[in-house]
């Protein structure tokens, strides 16, 4: 049963695949979460099925749009407010979109690195002073296999993963002396309801395909400390 002294996570992309795997393995290990995304009904689904796999478990729901810099950052002090302290912060929300170069406009542009990278910082900004106090903090990412490897047509979206890859390094490197850990997983094709939008079977066999479940450990195990990863490294996780 959690305690006020029990650690809080916020996962954002808490919604579904990798941010609702990640969230119930955190509950289930006593962490107290703040499931974040766009949508408020699959929060609550997210939220129902915690209740039902570690009874007990506490969470909050906090629809967010990552795309705006004042959401994120109200997103890191309801947290702070309601639970006392913020221990994690686990980056797991993305927008994919899949367009060749010379069709990307202005506003994919803006969106993508919005969602992908910018919210990355924001985020990990606001929760730095927390981490500071309490002598420490983790920040876990999912960046792309795209990210050293993009696929046709993934251009921006790799690109702004390819940053968070670096911005881990730089929060590892500048958090060292205050106890903050940075780490990131650079996972390929994922089997998740934004992939089949744009991939069909036929086109991408489920069998090619990580289970959400499979990325979730990987960042349950940097938040928790099981992980054998360093702080700054980023880890590609190879699909089948």
């Amino acid at each position: 049963m959690p305690t006020q002294e029990s650690p809080v996570a916020i996962i954002t992309g808490a919604g579904s695949g990798v941010g609702r795997a990640l969230a119930l393995q955190l509950a289930k290990l006593g962490y107290r979460c703040a499931l974040a995304g766009r949508t408020a009904e699959t929060l609550d689904e997210t939220a129902q099925l915690v209740a039902e796999t570690a009874p007990g478990a506490e969470v909050i729901t906090v629809p967010t749009d990552l795309a705006d810099a004042d959401a994120t950052k109200a997103l890191v002090e309801r947290t702070a407010d309601r639970f006392g302290r913020v221990d994690a912060l686990a980056n797991v929300a993305g927008y994919a979109p899949l367009q060749p170069i010379p069709k990307i406009t202005d506003d994919l542009l803006r969106q993508t690195l919005a969602v992908n990278f910018e919210a990355v910082v924001t985020l990990t900004q606001a929760c730095w002073p927390h981490f500071k106090a309490q002598g420490g903090g983790v920040v876990a990412s999912v960046s792309s296999k795209a990210s050293v490897d993009p696929f046709t047509g993934f251009n921006i979206y790799g690109s702004a993963k390819a940053a968070v890859n670096l911005f881990t390094k730089a929060a590892a490197d500048e958090g060292k002396a205050a106890g903050i850990l940075a780490y990131c997983i650079a996972p390929g094709a994922i089997e998740t309801g934004m992939l089949r939008s744009m991939f069909n079977e036929k086109m991408l066999p489920r069998d090619k395909t990580l289970d959400p479940a499979q990325v979730a450990q990987a960042l349950a195990d940097c938040i928790t400390g099981e992980t054998t990863m360093q702080s700054g490294e980023t880890f590609v996780m190879d699909s089948p």
